[in-house]
């Protein structure tokens, strides 16, 4: 079984030594430099989310990537997500094919509705048309995605007639849709011909089996390519399992509480943190071996084919992170390989 491994971040504001929050500038120069240990390391992907809100740091990931680009040579640079109900496709097509000529075809999208609601008044939309406002906003990137002229109509944008967009990639670009749960939205994934990206932050891992067998069942249906699944799961590495839960405690109910109030969660606790990194929970955080030991386990479960692990969580500061990324790439991932041959053996 070959997996990739890949990082996510939303771009959390962090703080400094003393506690005190570094700058939304300050925040965005160390995410260019987690992706350049990241890089270092040897993983697969680095994916940059999109938030307009004062907690996360990034409102415009394709910038970061490209800066990223330039200071990296072999990893894949992306988005998690690309917030697409909100946005143009012909605009995000444009910009991503962009990222892939700056980074030598090291780009790629993963497509979502995404979890917060921030950007529909930001930007003029109506949530009221939160569902047609994704459907038909997928449908045209699918077919821009051909890089041949486009004719298309929907009710959310303007008509095109035989529109050309530029500039046009070498190769293409791999497209993802990022799905927190939907069986619905597991087959319009396959039937638009995206490879899935599962959201799972929060459950045991084996809860989404059957959204991977839906997905490969619908792609043998259309009699098309078997496409890539991969997993997004919150985590933190440390050198043993005390540290690595002391340091993201802290950092994850500071997030967990200021998003919860305006949701109506109650108050993250560290008995509901503990749970969560069990081996039923969806929190990878923990020694190299115990982060290796069951993230070889959803592998196993799931049969995916990447594992992009959230590593930035609410104020944990950089110098961790980089700890962490080192880790991941140099002791888990080459662990996970073993583990995942063990039991072929």
């Amino acid at each position: 079984m070959t997996v990739e491994f890949g990082l996510d971040t939303f771009g959390d504001v962090t703080a400094d030594a003393q506690g005190v929050p570094l700058t939304d500038a300050q925040t965005i120069r160390n995410v260019v430099e987690q992706a350049v240990r990241a890089d270092e390391v040897g993983l697969a992907f680095f994916g940059v989310g999109e938030h307009h809100r004062k907690e996360f740091a990034v409102s415009s990931p394709e910038i970061v990537l490209a800066a990223a680009a330039a200071r990296t040579r072999d990893i894949h640079l992306g988005t998690a997500v690309t917030v697409l109900s909100s946005d143009d496709p012909v605009r995000v097509y444009e910009r991503f094919a962009t990222l892939d000529a700056v980074s030598n075809g090291r780009a790629e999208v993963i497509l979502g509705r995404g979890s917060f609601i921030e950007s529909f008044p930001l930007f003029g939309f109506d949530l009221a048309d939160y569902e047609v406002l994704f459907d038909e906003r997928l449908d045209l990137f699918s077919r821009l995605r051909d890089e041949r002229p486009v004719t298309w109509q929907g009710s959310t944008r303007a008509a095109l007639k035989d529109a050309d967009v530029f500039p046009k990639t070498e190769n293409g670009f791999r497209a993802w849709v990022g799905v927190g749960g939907s069986p619905e939205s597991v087959v319009r994934a396959a039937h638009h011909g995206y490879a899935l990206m599962l959201a799972i932050i929060g459950g045991a891992a084996a809860r989404f089996r059957p959204y991977v067998d839906l997905f490969h069942r619908t792609r043998d249906a259309m009699g098309a390519e078997r496409l890539p699944v991969g997993v997004h799961s919150p985590g933190h590495v440390a050198d043993t399992d005390e540290q690595a839960w002391d340091e993201m405690y802290p950092a994850m109910e500071a997030n967990r509480n200021a998003i919860g109030r305006e949701r109506g969660w109650p108050p993250y606790s560290r008995a509901q943190f503990q749970n969560d990194v069990g081996p039923d929970g969806a929190v990878y955080a923990g020694s190299p071996e115990t982060v290796a030991r069951k993230l070889a386990a959803t592998v196993r479960t799931l049969g995916i084919d990447r594992f992009d692990l959230k590593f930035s969580n609410g104020t944990l500061a950089h110098d961790k992170m980089l700890h962490s990324i080192e880790l991941y790439g140099t002791e888990v991932a080459p662990r996970v390989r073993e583990l995942l041959a063990e039991g072929r053996e």
